[in-house]
């Protein structure tokens, strides 16, 4: 299986195309600004994308691939050229490569717009507001063949490998949890069109894709 990875370098990114990586019969083809810094292994293809890029440049960017997982992020400095703009740039043009199959890493609140309005707004808002309208956007203007991981806080703590999907049983997820989940969701057609809170919690990583 061919799969892109945007954000190679991010700090999902770097744990996701290791684990992906693992199995040797893949191909990952690990998308970033700066190619240079992506890990290094028989398996893993660098390349340049920049989100900033024209439709028509990430298209030509793009390698020809089976599935592509979104998990890009600019931390906070550019959301609309990043996380909203960037990502539906990338949706646009991956249709057009012919990769139907769409992971999404997103947040908690994405989908839930109280959640950054109001008198009490999350302090999070304008990144949940960026997240919201990019999986709308996944969800109504595109027919990828998509999955939205919604995970709570992310934390440097190394994963237990054992998670919450559809309810939230945790304050924070490990972002090893979290890169190790994207990886299993992408090959899981059972994830497809469904949307996936996520928090760590106590079932086995394979058995709660298995059951999401």
């Amino acid at each position: 299986m061919k799969i892109i990875v945007i954000g190679a370098t991010g700090r999902v990114g770097q744990k996701l195309v290791a684990k992906l990586a693992e199995d040797k019969n893949d191909q990952i083809l690990a998308g970033a600004r700066k190619p240079e810094a992506i890990m290094k292994a028989a398996n893993v293809k660098p390349f340049k994308i920049d989100l900033h890029d024209t439709k028509a440049d990430l298209l030509a960017e793009l390698p020809e691939a089976d599935a592509l997982i979104f998990a890009a992020g600019s931390g906070g400095r550019d959301l609309l050229q990043v996380d909203l703009n960037g990502a539906v740039k990338v949706m646009i043009e991956a249709a057009k490569k012919g990769i139907e199959r769409f992971v999404m890493l997103s947040s908690r609140d994405s989908l839930t717009p109280d959640a950054f309005s109001g008198d009490d707004p999350s302090p999070l808002a304008n990144y949940l507001i960026a997240k919201h309208f990019a999986d709308l956007w996944l969800i109504k203007n595109t027919t990828l063949d998509y999955t939205i991981l919604q995970p709570t806080a992310l934390t440097e703590t190394p994963g237990t490998g054992k998670v919450s999907l559809g309810e939230y049983t945790n304050h924070d997820n490990s972002i090893e949890n979290v890169a190790n989940v994207l990886a299993q969701i992408v090959k899981s057609d059972n994830t497809i069109g469904k949307i996936l809170p996520m928090s760590d919690g106590a079932t086995p990583i394979e058995d709660a894709v298995s059951e999401a």
